[in-house]
């Protein structure tokens, strides 16, 4: 076998106290690129997940002398980038979140179909194979480093994807922190995308953009003559997301008022419009978001303590950029890439000094900010190659805002246009009139420098 084979071999450890399920599952699972060991006895189980290290754990839930759950915990203890699925014939809704709180990939109910476990413990070994490939490859290489939607291969952003693909096929609500900026309604689409809504509706609503007075109207719906302007019955977003997920973001500037009348839609799982006296039965799943500490919110009295407990049965956080720097270069690269093509523009890259003032920065506005950032240089940019007199100027002269040395750079305008003359200017003045020097300098074509240079008149 060579070494790239090797390499990419996953080995799975199944425990289970029956030898016939052991036997069944192995031959079921059999795979070229897979190697099994199995364990009648949970401790047996246990050492040889020591000895071997595998990528993926298959165990039973209930066994003598260890439970699947002291199984997984030891696991967790072990080495938390195992991927742990556990089995039971005693499925219940309570136990689920339980094992994925503490840790497990995948939770099924016996007996499972074995078309279902083949193709589950596929995925985690198409995940696996792509954690392995990450450490080998180099950071620019982001096509591996994508989930759903979001980029990053630093440890605190695999760890959030991680809990996002453990309780997206499980979750009826869910809280989602973060500061602002961090891709909360990313990390929700991909709940979303990853349950068993995903072909239904993803509605969204900021709660901090809804005045207060029709919070319950856009919510629950109304019926006609429920409040002046009411001429007709209106379908609420809850209604409207039945079959599907509805994403409550900034869930903390919800009125109080409002806050009863969704919990009371979370235990009921039934709506009632503004106006009527007959509730309607809904089927969404709720994703709250938000950026401020509920926990001070609900000791402060401005949010519910039932409904925070109801929403928070599991919670993921988003890190903030400050906490996975090392995703910047990957994020970059992504954004460089799209505004690119939005702009219509050859962009290669970003200089290593332009780089290090990024590296630099501290990021208050996280990926968001970042994204901002990239797209004004973009804009800016009249060569192939973002460099640090592309970048906003906060940036550029960090020590006016007492941040930092400033980088030795001209100042210039604030606007695209008169940024662009300054370039074209100063390029010509240091070429001393030669129009293909200073072209080279920009790095674009002469006719384009002249395009430029009467666009501005410095013809």
């Amino acid at each position: 076998m060579s070494a790239a084979s090797a390499e990419s071999r996953i080995s799975l450890v199944i425990v289970d106290d029956s030898p016939g399920s052991l036997e069944l599952l192995s031959s079921a699972l059999a795979h070229d690129g897979l190697s099994i060991f199995t364990a009648q006895d949970p401790e047996e189980g246990i050492e040889m997940i020591y000895r071997e290290h595998p990528q993926i754990v298959l165990t039973d839930l209930v066994m003598p002398g260890m439970t699947g759950l002291e199984v997984l915990e030891r696991v967790v203890e072990f080495d938390p980038s195992i991927d742990v699925v556990l089995m039971t014939a005693h499925y219940s809704s309570e136990s689920a979140v339980e094992a994925i709180r503490k840790g497990a990939s995948d939770y099924l109910n016996k007996p499972v179909p074995l078309a279902v476990l083949r193709e589950r413990i596929s995925k985690l070994m198409d995940e696996a194979r792509r954690r392995q490939k990450l450490l080998a490859v180099d950071s620019g290489v982001r096509e591996d480093a994508q989930f759903e939607g979001m980029i990053g291969k630093s440890a605190a952003i695999w760890e959030t994807f991680a809990r996002i693909r453990r309780v997206a096929p499980h979750f009826r609500t869910i809280l989602v922190t973060g500061q602002t900026g961090t891709g909360k309604e990313l990390a929700a689409r991909a709940l979303h995308s990853l349950s068993p809504v995903s072909k239904g509706r993803f509605v969204v609503l900021n709660c901090s953009a809804v005045v207060e007075t029709l919070f319950e109207s856009e919510l629950f719906g109304h019926v006609r003559g429920a409040f002046t302007g009411a001429n007709q019955d209106k379908m609420g977003l809850f209604e409207f997301a039945d079959k599907g997920t509805i994403f409550l973001d900034e869930i903390g500037d919800m009125p109080l008022g409002t806050q009863a009348k969704l919990l009371r839609t979370l235990q009921n799982q039934e709506v009632l419009r503004v106006g009527s006296l007959t509730p309607r039965k809904v089927d969404a799943r709720v994703i709250a978001a938000t950026h401020r500490d509920l926990r001070d919110a609900v000791a402060a009295k401005t949010f519910r303590e039932d409904l925070f407990y109801r929403l928070s049965m599991v919670e993921i956080d988003v890190p903030s950029l400050e906490e996975r720097k090392e995703d910047i270069p990957l994020l970059t690269s992504y954004f460089v890439e799209r505004f690119s093509n939005q702009f219509h523009k050859q962009i290669r890259g970003i200089t290593q000094r332009a780089q290090i003032v990024l590296a630099r920065h501290n990021w208050p506005g996280n990926v968001r900010e970042l994204e901002n950032v990239i797209g004004h240089a973009s804009m800016m940019v009249l060569g192939d190659m973002i460099d640090v007199a592309d970048l906003p100027d906060y940036l550029r002269f960090p020590a006016r805002s007492g941040s930092g040395p400033a980088p030795v750079v001209e100042a210039g305008g604030d606007s695209f246009e008169e940024h662009e003359k300054r370039l074209v200017r100063d390029a010509l003045a240091r070429a001393e009139g030669n129009q293909s020097r200073a072209a080279r300098e920009l790095r674009i074509g002469r006719d384009a420098l002249r395009y430029k240079m009467k666009k501005h008149g410095l013809l």
